[in-house]
């Protein structure tokens, strides 16, 4: 993100401190490679890898924020509210989100012009009111909202499964996927999303701030949905083993259609792994071995 030499001292630092600490880059890697695996050229798929990327930071600026989850740790350090305040750390965000869609349209401004217009509809469908905006007002109104597996689900679909189905999803949409190929790799993105919301639910609950580089305990403390709350620790554990479980079955047959994205056999492995560290104790057989 260029930052101008005109640009607020402020509004700087607080951008140059959120780009210098970006955290696993785990996305940006996945869209760069669906990308290029579905035959986008390096210069577009960069583009979207980063523009998602910073979709994602701001979305958790904003998550972090008092008004909201009231955190104090993201990635192993301060969040941008506690050191900038509430007012830089929205600025801050939307300089992220502003950037995104730029990125984001050149990218598919690039793509075949028959697949441009499906693709600006899929990022609005999951960007707005059908998904992220919906997942959050969900979970800061959870109080209100029936506590089960169902509504912790929906509101998971909406923060978390929605961010993932742009990364799986979007580069292959815009590379010319087919319709049966959009459709395993949607189900793909459910089944680990929903598998990446029960980790990050188990590791409020199992973890301290220390070792999962941001602050927890939190989903108990504001009444947020949380499935290991709902479900039990066991329960979620039993629930975590089933949805890798699907989607091995989604992304065996994706991989058959496309072998140029078997290079996501590798983040399942990793999703294994953590999703064993956190079960161990509590579900057998070991999820990290569920095939």
């Amino acid at each position: 993100m260029p930052l101008p030499g005109a640009l607020e001292p402020h509004l700087r630092e607080a951008l140059s401190r959120v780009l210098n600490n970006p955290g696993s880059l785990m996305r940006p890697e996945i869209v760069l490679q669906v990308a290029l695996g579905y035959g986008l050229p390096e210069g577009l798929a960069t583009d979207m890898a980063i523009g998602l990327e910073y979709f994602h930071t701001a979305s958790l600026i904003f998550d972090d924020l008092p008004a909201m989850d009231d955190a104090t740790e993201r990635r192993g350090i301060t969040c941008v509210h506690i050191d900038f305040g509430d007012a830089g750390a929205i600025l801050a965000a939307l300089a992220l989100v502003n950037r995104a869609y730029a990125l984001t349209w050149r990218a598919v401004a690039g793509g075949a012009q028959d697949r441009q217009r499906r693709a600006l509809e899929y990022v609005e469908l999951n960007l707005g009111v059908d998904g992220l905006l919906n997942g959050q007002s969900m979970d800061l109104h959870y109080a209100s909202l029936p506590h089960d597996r169902r509504t912790a689900e929906r509101t998971a679909i909406g923060k978390t499964v929605s961010l993932i189905r742009l990364t799986l999803v979007l580069p292959a949409l815009l590379g010319g996927a087919s319709e049966k190929e959009l459709q395993l790799l949607e189900r793909v993105a459910l089944f680990w999303g929903l598998s990446y919301q029960i980790v990050d639910d188990l590791k409020d609950l199992l973890q301290g701030s220390d070792e999962s580089g941001k602050t927890t305990s939190q989903d108990l403390a504001l009444g947020r949905p949380n499935l290991a709350l709902t479900l039990g620790i066991e329960g979620a554990a039993e629930r975590l083993l089933r949805l890798i479980g699907l989607g091995d079955r989604a992304l065996d047959r994706l991989i058959a259609l496309r072998p140029g994205v078997t290079f996501l056999r590798d983040l399942r492995a990793d999703l294994g792994e953590e999703a064993a560290q956190l079960t161990q104790s509590v579900c057998s057989p070991a999820v990290g071995g569920a095939r």
